[in-house]
C-alpha cells in the first residue's frame, strides 16, 4: 500500500510537515543550503520519510481499518494463531493499558501478578478498579521470580469469584517461563478471561526449540512486543485476542483512547514486515540466532570459563528458558552483573540489562556468527583481566553521583555481610539474599483488594515512621527488596502486620531495598491519618 502511494507521486498538501522529503533551505542558485551534520543526519531518514504519511483515502486508518491495515492485522492473526490481532504503535504499554481499561472500571476487582510491568499498574490507576496482588514463586537456584503458584491463583479465584480478569506476565525479563495451559483452564473454570503480558515472547511458538506461547495455552488476550524479539521497529507491538470472554469493542475503544490518533505508518509497516518474514521463512528465520546463541553457550560451558549461565544452575521443574536469551554471571563473584555489562560495553558489546548478579543478552533471530565471536572475544578479554586481578571487585567501583554513593555504601555493607570472595563457592553465597527473600515471601497470605491512587500523595501529607508502627497505615512508597526486585508492598497498599514483620526480617537478614538510604533503614513513608 505504501509503495503504491509513493509510486503514484502525489503532491502533499497535508500533514506531516516534512512532505516526504528532506526539508533543506535552498540558495538563490537552487542548490541545497545545509551543513555537513545536517546532510549526514537527514540522509539517515531519506528512505523512510516518503513512507511517513497520514490517514488518506488510499492509506487506511488504524482506528477504523478497512483496507491494507485490516488485511495486515488479519494476516498477523493467522501467523500468530489468534482470532483477531490489533496493531500497537505505543508498544506493549498501549496493549496492557487497553486491556485493563477495557476489562475493569471503578468498583471492579482484578487479580494481578505482583511483578507485572508498570504499564499494568498504570492501567489500574487509570481504571479505578481494585487489585489483588498475587505474589510470585521464586526459583531457588537462580533467584528469579516465576508466576504465582496455581494454588495461590486458585485461592484468589475462590475468594473473589466476582473478579473481572486474571493478569499474568510470562516470560520474565530473564527468559524464564512456564506452560500456561493449567492457568488458562483454572481461570476459565471461573468464567474469567486470562490476560497475559507476553512482551518478551513474541517469538514463542514460532520454532520447535522455543517454548509454546500464551495463545497456544488458551489465554484470552496476549500482548507481545514484536520489536523486542522479532524485527519490528521500536514501539511496534501486537495485541492478540481469542474467545468470547472479552468485550472486544470496549478494548478497541480503549486502544483508540491510549494510542495516537496519528499512528506511525513506517512503524505499522514494520509490524507487517516482521509477520511477513515469519510467513515466508518459518522456523528457518531463527536458525542464525540459535546457532550464534549455542556457540556462546558452548564456550561458556568450558571448564576454564570464568562465566556461568543462569540456565545451568539447577532450576525448578517446569521452568522453560528462552534459547535466544543468554543470562550470564561471573562464577567467581569478582564482577557484578552491572559491572560485567559496563565491561562488555567498553568492548563494543551492548547488553539488554543487568542486575547485581546477572547480565542479560538478547540474541536476535538473525545474529551472525561474526557477532557471536565478537562477544566471545569480549568475554575472553574480561576473563583474562579478571584472572590477572586487574579488574577491581564490585566493592572497588567508584560511585559517580551522590545517589550512587548511597547505593555504593549499601552495596558494600551487603557484600561484607555475604562475604563475597573470588572463589567458586561465592556462587552459593550470592544466592543467599534471593533465597531469604523467597523463603520469607512465598507463604504470605492473600492481601486485601486495593485501589491504586492515580497521583502520588502530596509531601505535606506524608510522615516517615518505624516499620512496626506503620501496621494498618497506607504505604506512601513501593518497597522493593533487591534481589529479587519484586515489590512486597506497593504505594497505596495497607501495611499488614505480616508485611511489616517480613520487612524487618528481610532487613535483619541483610536484604537491600531499592531507593532506601542507609539512614532510612527500618523506616517507611506512610500517608498521614
Amino acid at each position: 500500500m505504501l509503495r503504491n502511494h509513493i509510486k503514484n507521486g502525489p503532491v502533499s498538501f497535508h500533514v506531516p510537515g516534512h512532505k516526504g522529503r528532506m526539508p533543506f533551505m535552498k540558495k538563490e542558485n537552487g542548490e541545497a543550503q545545509q551543513n555537513n551534520i545536517q546532510t549526514e543526519t537527514w540522509s539517515l531518514f531519506q528512505s523512510i520519510l516518503p513512507l511517513d504519511v497520514t490517514e488518506l483515502s488510499d492509506t487506511d486508518d488504524l482506528h477504523d481499518p478497512s483496507g491494507a491495515i485490516a488485511e495486515a492485522q488479519r494476516l498477523a492473526a493467522s501467523c500468530f494463531g489468534a482470532e483477531e490481532t490489533l496493531f500497537l504503535v505505543g508498544g506493549s504499554t498501549a496493549g496492557n493499558l487497553a486491556l485493563v481499561l477495557g476489562c475493569s472500571q471503578p468498583g471492579d476487582i482484578m487479580l494481578v501478578q505482583r511483578n507485572v510491568h508498570k504499564s499494568v499498574l498504570n492501567g489500574l490507576k487509570l481504571s479505578g478498579a481494585s487489585v489483588v496482588f498475587l505474589d510470585p514463586e521464586y526459583d531457588s537456584g537462580s533467584g528469579f521470580a516465576e508466576l504465582p503458584s496455581l494454588e495461590r491463583v486458585k485461592r484468589a479465584l475462590q475468594r473473589w469469584p466476582q473478579a473481572k480478569a486474571v493478569f499474568l506476565s510470562n516470560p520474565s525479563y530473564y527468559g524464564w517461563s512456564r506452560e500456561l495451559t493449567p492457568y488458562a483452564e483454572l481461570v476459565h473454570a471461573f468464567n474469567m478471561p486470562l490476560l497475559v503480558d507476553e512482551a518478551h515472547g513474541a517469538h514463542y511458538g514460532q520454532h520447535p526449540q522455543f517454548p509454546s506461547g500464551a495463545l497456544q495455552a488458551g489465554a484470552d488476550a496476549v500482548v507481545q512486543s514484536t520489536h523486542k524479539t522479532l524485527s519490528a521497529m521500536t514501539m511496534g507491538a501486537m495485541l492478540h485476542v481469542q474467545g468470547e470472554r472479552l468485550h472486544r469493542e470496549r478494548i478497541k475503544q480503549m486502544l483508540a483512547t491510549v494510542q495516537s490518533s496519528s499512528p506511525s505508518y513506517p512503524l505499522m509497516a514494520s509490524l507487517d514486515l516482521a509477520r511477513g518474514m515469519l510467513d515466508q521463512y518459518g522456523p528457518q528465520w531463527f536458525e542464525p540466532g540459535l546457532d550464534a546463541a549455542n556457540t556462546v553457550r558452548s564456550w561458556v560451558r568450558r571448564e576454564e570459563s570464568w562465566f556461568g549461565l543462569a540456565e545451568d544452575i539447577p532450576i525448578h521443574e517446569g521452568i522453560r528458558i528462552d534459547p535466544l536469551r543468554l543470562v550470564l554471571y561471573d562464577r567467581r563473584g569478582a564482577c557484578s552483573g552491572m559491572r560485567l555489562q559496563k565491561e562488555l560495553e567498553q568492548r563494543g558489546c551492548v547488553a539488554e540489562m543487568a542486575d547485581d548478579r546477572y547480565v542479560v543478552l538478547l540474541v536476535g533471530a538473525r545474529c551472525s556468527s561474526e557477532e557471536a565471536h565478537r562477544l566471545l572475544e569480549a568475554l575472553g578479554d574480561i576473563g583474562a583481566e579478571n584472572k590477572e586481578g586487574s579488574l577491581s571487585s564490585v566493592e572497588g567501583m567508584a560511585p559517580e553521583t551522590a545517589e550512587d554513593t548511597n547505593r555504593s555504601e549499601w552495596r558494600q555493607a551487603t557484600l561484607r555481610q555475604t562475604k563475597w570472595d573470588k572463589t567458586p563457592e561465592s556462587e552459593q553465597r550470592s544466592r543467599k539474599q534471593s533465597d531469604s527473600v523467597a523463603n520469607l515471601t512465598m507463604n504470605r497470605e492473600l492481601p486485601e483488594p486495593v485501589v491504586l491512587e492515580r497521583f502520588p500523595p502530596m509531601p505535606h501529607t506524608l510522615e516517615q515512621i518505624p516499620i512496626l508502627q506503620a501496621i494498618g497505615r497506607k504505604s506512601a512508597e513501593t518497597i522493593i527488596p533487591y534481589p529479587p526486585g519484586i515489590p512486597i508492598v506497593i504505594e497505596g497498599e495497607e501495611i499488614r502486620q505480616e508485611t511489616a514483620e517480613l520487612m524487618i526480617r528481610l532487613l535483619e537478614s541483610g536484604a537491600r531495598f531499592q531507593g532506601m538510604k542507609l539512614s532510612e533503614k527500618g523506616l517507611i513513608r506512610v500517608t498521614s491519618v
